[in-house]
């Protein structure tokens, strides 16, 4: 007989083929139950789905039920948290999985009680390889899932203890046949005696029989299902029927008695749709959601949050309600299906404005901080406020924005400023304008809005002014050459006959890039082939242009594919309907960067097809080297048998997942592929398959080649219907950025690669405050000149607050959430050896875990691992007039 430890639960996504709103909804009603139930019935308990969000979109509805929540959690009936949103576990960088939980956890503290600290994703489309570490930096130490396992090829047991990368590790409990395996609905109440016989028991024996185990875990609910009325009774009901031992219990309890088992151990990413499926191409899915994303994570970490240190210390009042508010917008578009794209197109709709509304107060904050800032300088319009928001010093190029009276402008020789874009506005008459004198008509003169590339050299978390004169000499701008090769003291770039070749010292990568094109018979969920159809290489013809100026060389192509319109046209060659497809592919080298930056615009008017970038690099090696949440991994593409059905239950196709940065290597030279929003790649003979977008029209579709039977998404259920998708088919332009680097010898190392993929994402931040256009930034036209305190900081024309050691990536730079005037440093140690940053308590640094507690002061970062570390922000204050004359008394 196995003991089973039945936990009842709900399943809640936020949106499907059903909005928010409608979730919405639904919980007015049901959660209300839930309570109800809970308050009658204290023997009972019930999970909340492992996510605040929906608690606190209940509250606003129901206040009046913040305390009740309260009390049925402190009674351990309730179990909240600990995310935010149930998120997605692939596409998310690992600062964003950490700040799920440390926000969900501090809401649910705040507001309710505390919450259940599990790493809880029983519906999530798989994990990557370092999601133990992740959890552990909040200081949760148990996971439960549902998809992504084998217990043939991992762990004998569903359940193990899981290990990352560099070996931190959760206890991990999986339910392979779903979070519904002891789902008890009416039907099943009134057909009590069948349900236990035909699924509980069934389930009980499968858990029972891999990895003999003699206590397991059923988890009872579903989608948006009610709690079990009146529990204690139909469990006494279930025990007189059930060959097994069932009680009430509940998932941190189950987890407490796991971590006394002695457990297999298996290190790795969970993918494998074995029991259920993973939807292994999802990650091309509505690719532009998938660079949104990319580029809100960017924004917020990589630019807002460290200007608001900034700003701190320049003593700018500035709050974290807003960007925690911001944060949470972030992880309502970062739950599986919302972040795979498996939704309908109202609800992308919805999560299009999301991301608006999310862009919207990242620049009106960064607005508001540079304002104020170049106010309290009292900058002119010649002056740019030039901006370092990493911690540790910075020498190259960034690019200013600014807004001139003239088109040729004179910046400081040591800048060697170059115009790389230059736009003429004209001048308009009679034009309003409020005077002392009250309103006023004139003509506006004209102006010209000029991107300039400058050199800068600045130490860490800092800002530097720029000043700037009109000139009536030419300045340095990309200007038009002949030829079609561009290059720098490391590499040429050269295009031939058709082909693209890059020439290093090292070694010679011939036909380097090149895009393909394939049919798409998927849908939201997965990229599938059409039956007989083979992917095909697009020619790279069409108009070359380069130009060069100082340092800076660009190649541009631009040219149009001719494409099948649709399915039936790829299908049908004879009839086919052919569209025309045009693309533009820039090539940018600057000297002394070792990455080629590319901009891939491609305006799409075909329909469900897949396009990849090819990299072939010549290399011979069977490994992939792949950048993932905190780490690096090497994957290694498996046999595919050709009855793989028979194990699977969709085809496990060797296309992995990446975070920012994957490439091949000998161990002597390489070729990487840098990302922004770009996730899934695949590997077949010497080259690597970057996916750029994979289109459809149809949220679910059955019997696809890759995955045969049912459609995902509910759309051949009994009752439900056929969900076109348009918008998913991403017709009109779509730009794809990224970079190609060639690291050799001990450029390899991790840390190294690491080096460089983060100076080449970091931001151009820059500010120039001037009257011309009030709308170049949004707020400027809102924010008005303000009398500064006298007692504020004293600022210099040159300013910078930290500077670390760039040798360990930063993952956050931000104000404490807990502590007040403190910042909050979080660095990633993305190598396989344990990084000392001991010299760090010289600079005040104090040691904490991921929800600001103090922990053991090691300043230690162990293989593939993270340390968070709080420091007071000190400032330097004037003094007031009268104090100064007391003190000199």
């Amino acid at each position: 007989m196995v003991k089973a430890y039945f936990v009842n639960h709900t399943h809640w996504d936020r949106e499907w083929y059903f909005t928010t709103q409608d979730a919405q909804v639904l919980s007015d009603q049901l959660f209300t139950e839930v309570l109800n139930e809970l308050e009658e019935h204290p023997e009972a308990n019930f999970t909340l789905d492992g996510q605040m969000s929906i608690v606190d979109e209940y509250v606003e509805i129901h206040p009046e039920a913040k305390g009740r929540i309260h009390k049925l959690v402190n009674r351990g009936q309730l179990f909240i948290g600990p995310w935010y949103t149930q998120t997605d576990a692939l596409a998310p960088n690992a600062e964003s999985l950490i700040r799920n939980l440390i926000i969900g956890i501090l809401d649910a503290r705040q507001n309710y009680g505390e919450p259940m600290l599990l790493g809880y994703l029983p519906d999530t489309f798989g994990f990557n390889a370092n999601l133990p570490m992740i959890l552990n930096q909040v200081g949760i130490h148990d996971f439960l899932s549902w998809r992504g396992t084998n217990f043939k090829r991992q762990t004998k047991s569903v359940y193990f203890k899981w290990k990352a990368l560099g070996g931190k590790a959760v206890f991990a409990a999986n339910f392979p046949l779903g979070y519904f395996t002891g789902q008890i609905d009416l039907e099943s109440k009134r057909n009590l005696k069948d349900f236990v016989k035909n699924r509980l028991d069934k389930g009980i024996d499968f858990e029972a029989l891999h990895g003999n185990n003699s206590e397991v875990l059923v988890p009872s609910g579903i989608d948006q299902m009610n709690i079990i009325h009146d529990l204690s009774k139909t469990i006494a009901q279930v025990n007189q029927y059930s060959k097994h031992k069932v009680v009430i219990s509940s998932y941190p309890e189950f987890m407490q008695k796991l971590r006394t088992k002695k457990l297999p151990e298996f290190q790795g990413e969970l993918r494998y749709p074995t029991y259920s499926r993973v939807h292994r191409t999802i990650c091309s899915v509505r690719s532009r959601n998938k660079r949104k994303n990319f580029k809100l994570e960017q924004v917020i970490t990589r630019r807002l949050e460290p200007l608001m240190v900034i700003a701190q210390y320049a003593g700018i009042p500035i709050s974290n309600g807003i960007v925690i508010k911001l944060w949470k917008l972030l992880f309502k578009v970062q739950p599986h299906d919302t972040m795979g794209g498996s939704v309908t197109d109202n609800v992308a709709l919805d999560i299009n404005e999301r991301y608006k509304q999310a862009l919207e107060i990242a620049d009106g904050l960064e607005n508001y901080i540079k304002k104020r800032l170049a106010q309290r300088l009292s900058l002119s319009d010649h002056d740019v406020l030039v901006f370092n928001t990493d911690p540790y010093s910075f020498k190259g190029r960034k690019v200013v924005e600014i807004i001139s009276s003239s088109a040729n402008v004179k910046f400081p020789t040591q800048n060697k400023a170059v115009i790389v874009d230059c736009k003429e506005v004209k001048s308009r008459p009679h034009i309003m304008q409020l005077t002392p004198n009250g309103y006023e008509f004139k003509d506006e003169p004209g102006y010209f809005k000029l991107k300039v590339s400058i050199h800068v050299e600045m130490k860490g978390l800092g800002y530097q002014v720029i000043h700037f004169e009109n000139s009536e000499s030419v300045v340095p701008k990309l200007s038009l050459q002949k030829g079609s090769s561009i290059a720098n003291k490391e590499t040429t770039v050269n295009y031939l006959d058709g082909k693209f070749n890059l020439v290093t010292k090292n070694k010679t990568f011939t036909d380097v890039i090149s895009v393909y094109d394939q049919a798409n018979d998927g849908d939201t969920y997965d990229f599938s082939p059409l039956r007989n159809d083979r992917e095909m290489r697009l020619p790279w013809q069409g108009k070359i242009k380069v130009a060069k100026a100082k340092d800076i060389e660009t190649l541009q192509l631009s040219g149009s594919w001719s494409l099948p319109y649709d399915l039936e046209d790829r299908a049908n060659s004879q009839n086919a309907k052919q569209v025309a497809v045009n693309f533009q592919l820039t090539l940018t080298m600057v000297a002394n960067s070792p990455v080629i930056s590319a901009k891939l615009i491609v305006d799409n008017q075909a329909l469900s097809h897949r396009l990849r970038l090819r990299l072939k690099t010549g290399l011979e090696t069977d490994n992939v080297h792949a950048q993932i949440q905190g780490g690096f991994r090497k994957t290694t593409n498996e046999k595919i048998a050709d009855n793989w059905n028979d194990e699977f239950v969709e085809k496990p196709v060797n296309i992995y997942i990446f975070d920012r940065c994957v490439g091949l290597n000998n161990s002597k030279v390489g070729l990487y592929f840098l990302g922004e929003g770009q996730k899934e790649y695949e590997k077949k003979d010497d080259s690597l398959f970057i996916t750029l977008m994979a289109t459809t029209g149809q949220l679910g579709k059955p019997n696809l080649l890759w995955r045969p039977g049912r459609a995902s998404g509910d759309t051949t259920s009994v009752g439900h219907v056929m969900m076109p998708t348009p918008m998913a088919q991403e017709l009109g332009v779509n730009e794809f950025n990224f970079g190609l680097y060639v690291p050799s010898g001990s450029q390899l190392r991790e840390e190294k690669l690491s080096q460089v993929i983060s100076k080449w994402y970091s931001p151009s931040v820059s500010y120039q405050m001037q009257k011309h256009n009030l709308f170049v930034n949004r707020l400027d036209n809102k924010l008005w000149d303000v009398e500064f305190a006298q007692i504020l900081p004293q600022l210099k024309k040159n300013e910078n607050w930290l500077n670390i050691n760039s040798d360990i990536e930063v993952s956050a730079l931000y104000l404490s959430y807990t502590i007040k005037k403190h910042l909050v440093l979080r660095l990633s140690n993305m190598t396989n050896t344990e990084k000392d940053v001991s010299y760090l308590k010289n600079k005040d640094f104090i040691e904490v875990d991921g929800l600001e507690k103090i922990i053991a002061q090691d300043f230690k970062i162990a293989p593939y691992d993270m340390i968070t570390l709080v420091k007071k922000i000190k400032v330097k204050r004037k003094y007031l007039l009268k104090e100064v004359q007391m003190k000199m008394r």
